[in-house]
C-alpha cells in the first residue's frame, strides 16, 4: 500500500473540504476510499464531483465494504467517540475530528479501546499544530528560551457569528446536539494549543454566560482563570459576539515574555539576564532609567517574525502526517489520545461556571454528566 484509502464520514463542509483536497492531489499519501452521509441529498452531490466513489448513508456498512483503511469523522461532536471505537473494531485507522467528544468519560473509552489496538493509528485533527508559528511558540517554551512560565493570558474573540448561523439547523448551539457553544465549537483548538504549550492547569475558575448575546441554550461569553498549580496563573477569553474581534496570546517567563498577535506576528523579548536576578541586582539609578523611557537594549532583545498561512495548508498537512503515520510509522504530529486535554478543560470551565466555584482537574466525570444531561433536559422541555 503506497496510499490510505479514506472514508469520509459526513459530506458537508468539513468532509467536502477534505475530499476536494484528496481529490485534488494534495494530500500525496491518501485517495478517496468512500464518502459516507445519512443524508440521501448527498449522494448526487458526491455522484456529481467524485462519480468514481463509492457512497454509503451508512457508516457501519462503508467500514465493512472493504473499500477503505480508514475513516475521518466530520460529524457532530457526540459522535466522534463512537464513530472511532467502531473503526478501531474493524482494524480501521479513526481520525477524529476536534472535539474528540463533549465530555471526558466518553472521550476516555475512546483511548481506552484505542490503546488496546496499538498497532492501528488513532489521530486527531487539530491543524493548528502544524502552523508553524506555534510550532515556533512550543519550540521557545521546550528549550527554555524565556524560562519558567509565570503567566498566560489569551484573549481569542475573533469567532463573530450572527444569529443567523445558529438558527441554520435546529442541533445548532444546543446541549443535546453540540454540548456546547464556542469551546466546543469554535475554541477548541486554541484550549488544545494552550495546554500543549503551557501545561494542563490544576484548578480553573470560570465566568461564563449562556444566551448572552444570542438566542441560544448555550456559552456565547466566556472568562477563565487558570492556575497552573506552581505559582503560575492565565486568563482565557473568548466569545462570537464581537464582531471586531481579538487574537492575542501573552506568555511571561521569568527570562522573557512572548507575544503572538492575529496567530501572524510573534514577539519575543528574551532578557538578558533572568528576572530574578535583575530584581536582586539592579540599583535604583538604573531604574530610574526605564521609568524614564530609556533604551531598553541593555535589558532584552526583541524579535519580531511573521507568519502567513495558506488556507487548507494545515488541514493537510494533518491528513498526511496521519497516513504517514500509518505507511511508514512517521510520528504523530497529534495522537487521538491528546484530545481529551482540550475536552477536560473545556468541561472544567463550564462546570466551574455551573457549580459557582473553583474547579479542580481532572474534573469528576460522572458530576459534569448528571450536570451536563440535566442542561440537555430543560432544553427539551
Amino acid at each position: 500500500m503506497n496510499k490510505v484509502k479514506l472514508g469520509i464520514i459526513g459530506f458537508g463542509a468539513q468532509g467536502g473540504a477534505y475530499a476536494g483536497f484528496i481529490a485534488e492531489g494534495r494530500v500525496k499519501n491518501m485517495e478517496i476510499g468512500a464518502i459516507c452521509d445519512i443524508d440521501s441529498a448527498k449522494k448526487e452531490e458526491a455522484a456529481e464531483k467524485y462519480p468514481d466513489t463509492p457512497f454509503y448513508e451508512d457508516y457501519i456498512e462503508m467500514m465493512e465494504s472493504g473499500a477503505v483503511d480508514a475513516v475521518v469523522t466530520t460529524v457532530p461532536h457526540y459522535l466522534h467517540p463512537e464513530m472511532g471505537i467502531e473503526a478501531l473494531k474493524r482494524d480501521i485507522h479513526p481520525l477524529v475530528e476536534k472535539p474528540a467528544g463533549v465530555y471526558t468519560k466518553q472521550v476516555k473509552e475512546l483511548n481506552d479501546y484505542a490503546a488496546e489496538k496499538p498497532n492501528l493509528t488513532y489521530a486527531i485533527v487539530f491543524n493548528q499544530r502544524t502552523n508553524e508559528l506555534y510550532r515556533k511558540v512550543k519550540s521557545i517554551i521546550d528549550n527554555d528560551e524565556i524560562g519558567d512560565i509565570r503567566r498566560t493570558n489569551w484573549i481569542i474573540t475573533t469567532w463573530w457569528r450572527p444569529q443567523g448561523y445558529y438558527d441554520q439547523s435546529a442541533w445548532r448551539a444546543t446541549w443535546e446536539g453540540e454540548g456546547g457553544g464556542v469551546l466546543v465549537n469554535q475554541a477548541p483548538h486554541q484550549l488544545d494549543l494552550l495546554q500543549w504549550i503551557a501545561g494542563m492547569p490544576e484548578s480553573v475558575y470560570s465566568k461564563v454566560k449562556y444566551g448572552y448575546q444570542r438566542d441560544i441554550a448555550v456559552e456565547d461569553e466566556v472568562t477563565t482563570l487558570l492556575d497552573y498549580g506552581n505559582g503560575a496563573t492565565g486568563v482565557f477569553v473568548t466569545c462570537t459576539h464581537d464582531i471586531i474581534g481579538t487574537d492575542r496570546l501573552e506568555i511571561l517567563g521569568d527570562k522573557g515574555k512572548i507575544v503572538v498577535d492575529d496567530s501572524k506576528t510573534l514577539t519575543v523579548k528574551r532578557l538578558k539576564k533572568p528576572e530574578p536576578e535583575m530584581n536582586k541586582s539592579m540599583n535604583m539609578e538604573d531604574v530610574a532609567k526605564i521609568f524614564m523611557g530609556e533604551s531598553t537594549d541593555d535589558i532584552y532583545e526583541t524579535e519580531v517574525k511573521e507568519f502567513e498561512s495558506v488556507w487548507g495548508g494545515q488541514h493537510i498537512a494533518v491528513l498526511e502526517n496521519f497516513a504517514a503515520n500509518i505507511l511508514d510509522g512517521v510520528p504523530l504530529i497529534a495522537p487521538g489520545s491528546d484530545g481529551i486535554q482540550g475536552v477536560a478543560l473545556a468541561n472544567a470551565i463550564h462546570l466551574s461556571s455551573w457549580l459557582g466555584k473553583e474547579v479542580e482537574l481532572p474534573v469528576d466525570e460522572e458530576q459534569y454528566l448528571a450536570e451536563l444531561n440535566e442542561r440537555i433536559a430543560e432544553e427539551k422541555q
